[in-house]
């Protein structure tokens, strides 16, 4: 039985699935040792027609789309007043610290110059026409406005009852805070890529990219939320939170069928739909963008399929898959530099990013045994024996 109180989940920290998360990170920092002595040219397969690759695309753009969880949970909750979905926020909040902190630190990966990061902190030197300053301020922000909003889960774990009692009486300014900040950078993302021009594919390239990339911030971190709620049900042996879930389905078929209509409507507005035709990578990629959203819909609108813990793991994968590759596709394979410029990503690349997954995970798991992460769940009362 479920409440809305919260509990370490408990049990053995040194486990199989912890220390296979823990040997991945090795090679990756192993890369990244290599990266910061020898410079992006030594491990990575950028070039002056690809200067950013899977480090921005996925563990930044998409990382920090899976961080969006705890965006779309304090809208429900504290704005929309939703409270039923309360117990599911702490978790949300987390793993969205994780993509946010752990996007924070593929930037500064990628940056040529990563010595002078901190020169994003220094408003004499900012040019306040790039959307790339916004960006990166929001996001800075944005990780401090998660660390208050997380504070009090360690604040109880720890006894430190007066602390969170002061916390609470301003939280709710950090909690209308996380819900604007990801909003703002979210929708600059999308403005990025309109800066590409001719380069982008007109299967991606629009004056909706802000409106897009906003929109499935939403997606994802809904779509995160669920899988994320089913996993460590199924991981950690809990019972699933279908009841919560359910609610949460009816809500994210009609957010998702809203991106399909603005998104794909404003391809056929533009004329742009011939080229999905065209048989090419960019073509492919396409279609699997669409029919992973349409998958999302068939398998969420029905109400019967939101209280089968499988079905619903698949729709939310489903969604989760169409909004990772509509941003793929928009920073990696919808762009096109010409004159024979081509990227894959190196081994390097793949390590880290890799890495970066691992540490999340493996956090997780630590995190939610030792700190009252997740509801905590009351046995079930043994019936008493016939006499």
């Amino acid at each position: 039985m479920a409440t809305h109180e919260h509990a370490p989940v408990g049990g053995k920290l040194l486990t199989i699935p912890v220390i296979i998360l823990a040997m991945l990170l090795v090679p990756a920092a192993v890369v990244l040792l290599l990266r910061f002595v020898f410079g992006l040219g030594s491990v990575t397969n950028l070039s002056d027609g690809y200067p950013w690759g899977m480090w921005i695309a996925i563990d930044l753009i998409i990382g920090t789309a899976l961080g969006c969880g705890g965006l779309v949970t304090a809208l429900l909750v504290y704005i929309i007043n939703k409270g039923e979905y309360h117990p599911i926020v702490r978790a949300a909040l987390m793993t969205s610290l994780f993509g946010y902190v752990l996007g924070g630190a593929a930037v500064m990966i990628d940056l040529g110059r990563w010595w002078q990061g901190h020169n994003i902190l220094l408003p004499w030197l900012w040019n306040p026409n790039s959307v790339l300053l916004e960006t990166a301020l929001c996001i800075f922000v944005y990780i401090t406005v998660l660390l208050v909003e997380f504070s009090p889960t360690v604040f109880e774990r720890f006894g430190m009852k007066e602390s969170r009692k002061r916390l609470h009486r301003v939280l709710f300014f950090f909690t209308a805070l996380g819900c604007l900040l990801p909003m703002m950078h979210q929708s600059s993302m999308g403005s990025v890529v309109i800066l590409l021009g001719y380069k982008l594919s007109p299967l991606w390239q629009s004056h909706m990219l802000p409106v897009n990339f906003l929109l499935t911030a939403f997606t994802i971190g809904f779509a995160v939320v669920v899988c994320e709620s089913v996993l460590s049900s199924a991981g950690l042996k809990r019972p699933f939170e279908t009841r919560i879930l359910r609610g949460l389905c009816g809500i994210m078929v009609w957010v998702q069928l809203a991106f399909m209509i603005v998104r794909y409507g404003d391809v056929i507005w533009r004329g742009a739909w011939p080229l999905a035709f065209a048989g090419n990578l960019q073509a492919w990629f396409f279609w699997m963008e669409f029919l992973a959203g349409a998958a999302a819909i068939i398998w969420l609108l029905p109400r019967s399929n939101r209280a089968n813990p499988r079905t619903i793991f698949l729709a939310a994968a489903a969604m989760l898959l169409n909004g990772v590759l509509y941003r793929l596709n928009c920073y990696l394979i919808g762009y096109d530099p010409g004159n024979g410029w081509s990227y894959f990503p190196s081994m390097g690349e793949i390590l880290v990013t890799v890495g970066i997954f691992a540490f999340q995970v493996l956090m997780y798991i630590l995190l939610v045994k030792t700190l009252p992460v997740l509801h905590a769940v009351k046995p079930a009362p043994v019936p008493a024996a016939a006499e």
